[in-house]
């Protein structure tokens, strides 16, 4: 997989982990934890598209 595609991927799950933590911050019943994991994978990506932007 080359550079680029890799960082378009990792977009991709940034954007869709984005996504599922504003649905789940907007619905009933889910609990912080859950939302908590998410938002720190969120910013795991995030940390390895900049790392790799930068490279």
């Amino acid at each position: 997989m080359s550079l680029t595609s890799h960082l378009i991927e990792l977009r991709r799950k940034h954007e869709l982990l984005s996504d599922k933590v504003v649905a789940a911050q907007r619905a009933p019943g889910v609990d912080d934890l859950s939302i908590a994991e998410m938002k720190k994978q969120k910013l795991r990506l995030k940390e390895e598209i900049s790392r790799l932007s930068t490279a």
